[in-house]
């Protein structure tokens, strides 16, 4: 039997795997992962792909092993800038300003390693999704709230989606959410597409 490994400990992918009714186990990665100020797709699936390379060198059961990695992203001029996880609440605030009343962009890139017994088969697939989100305006007390209340320093971009609305409210956010609009899947901003992870675990078996 084919066992799916999940190379990440975030508590938010391993919830989104559950939700999708996916039987799975974990294992940290230890692949240090670079932190690009400039976005560029090639860097986020290298990541994805890196992650689950790493855990898979160590595998000696069949298996297939989901990396995963997920940027922040805002125009700025002519460049992509990627908005990392902050290292204060006052980077935090800031990165939060940025995005107060515009549009962003957030990219998963998922990477799926088939291993066989002791040795990988080199079998890959690594494909990336995207979702546009809006935030409406935000006052200064707003953010400085947020950040005290969610401390949101081990997140991309300072925010979790799921602290804002629910998925079921992804459609029509209320007034008092920080999210105006969102086109594209929830749960990708939230950590993984559970829809793209299952599409690509149905080929990936079959290809």
């Amino acid at each position: 039997m084919v066992k799916i490994v999940l190379a990440s400990n975030s508590p938010r992918r391993k919830e989104i795997l559950k939700l999708g009714n996916i039987d799975f186990t974990t294992a940290k990665s230890n692949y240090t992962e670079p932190a690009p100020e400039i976005y560029q797709e090639s860097i986020i699936k290298k990541n994805s792909l890196n992650k689950a390379l790493n855990i898979a060198k160590g595998i000696d059961y069949p298996a297939i092993v989901i990396g995963a990695d997920t940027m922040v992203i805002l125009e700025e001029g002519n460049n992509s800038v990627c908005l990392l996880k902050p290292e204060s609440k006052t980077q935090a605030f800031l990165m939060l300003e940025k995005l107060s009343g515009r549009t962003h962009k957030v990219v998963t890139s998922i990477s799926l390693v088939e291993c066989l017994g002791n040795f990988c088969t080199g079998k890959c697939l690594t494909e990336t999704e995207e979702t546009y989100v809006t935030f409406r305006e935000l006052s200064d007390s707003e953010i400085k709230e947020y950040i005290e209340k969610f401390n949101p320093l081990d997140k991309a971009g300072s925010y979790g989606i799921q602290n804002f609305i629910t998925a079921d409210e992804a459609a029509n956010p209320p007034e008092s959410s920080f999210i105006k609009e969102i086109k594209g899947d929830y749960y990708n901003v939230m950590g993984i597409s559970i829809d793209k992870l299952k599409d690509m675990l149905n080929r990936f078996k079959y290809c």
